[in-house]
């Protein structure tokens, strides 16, 4: 009866593993296509490549490479950050997580502060609202990314975890933010949107790329207590 329940939770445990796997493996590639696009436009601008005009482009060299170097460290972490969880890769190759996470966490740290500068520079195409709701993303983004690495150097594996995840989350916002307008024209041909980004819709995005995810998570943080 013992070796029965064993070998049940073994199955279970190995069941799970390949659940969350699966489905981490699957979200990268899922991501891979915007994390192309991302690095693409933003290598594009920083070697002055995009097409003239564009919106995001400015006579200030300073926003141009902040926005731009925010897209392709941007890209790095939303493919990157997923592969952090897989349970095969963080508990059988220890150092190479250690590693792609000291790499997440810097292009974590270039894509944030390269937003926040952008956006006093040349604000954003949607306005106030918009630049509140990326301001506070790239703030929080800033904030999980360092949090996660210095309970990592403390060797604070719980707090760490907690850290990560909500890291987790917040670094696949750029994505959610696509994802979330793409279903939203598929659902409704663009109620409440507009190229200005001041419908009621694009007024909701600002936030809802990721703080739902982020209350999601303290959520699950707490019952898990």
């Amino acid at each position: 009866m013992k070796l029965l329940k064993l070998f049940i939770r073994c199955l279970m445990s190995c069941m799970k593993n390949v659940l969350q796997t699966s489905s981490l493996v699957l979200l990268v590639l899922l991501t891979f296509p915007f994390a192309i696009y991302a690095t693409k436009f933003g290598l594009g601008g920083l070697r002055d490549a995009l097409p003239e005009p564009h919106y995001i482009r400015s006579d200030n060299l300073i926003a141009n490479l902040s926005i731009f170097s925010h897209m392709a460290a941007g890209a790095v972490i939303t493919v990157l950050v997923p592969l952090q969880l897989v349970p095969l890769l963080r508990l059988r190759l220890p150092t190479l997580h250690r590693w792609s996470g000291r790499l997440i966490i810097l292009a974590a740290i270039a894509a944030a502060v390269g937003g926040l500068v952008y956006i006093p520079l040349r604000g954003t195409i949607g306005g106030m609202s918009m630049n509140i709701g990326f301001s506070l993303y790239g703030a929080l983004v800033l904030i999980t990314a360092l949090q996660t690495i210095r309970y990592a150097r403390a060797r604070r594996i719980t707090d760490h975890n907690a850290w990560a995840l909500r890291f987790f989350w917040l670094a696949l916002g750029s994505w959610f933010y696509r994802v979330h307008y793409g279903l939203w024209y598929l659902a409704t041909d663009g109620l409440w949107s507009n190229p200005q980004f001041t419908g009621g819709f694009d007024l909701v995005q600002s936030f809802a790329f990721f703080l739902p995810y982020l209350i999601g998570t303290e959520i699950y943080l707490r019952l898990k207590q």
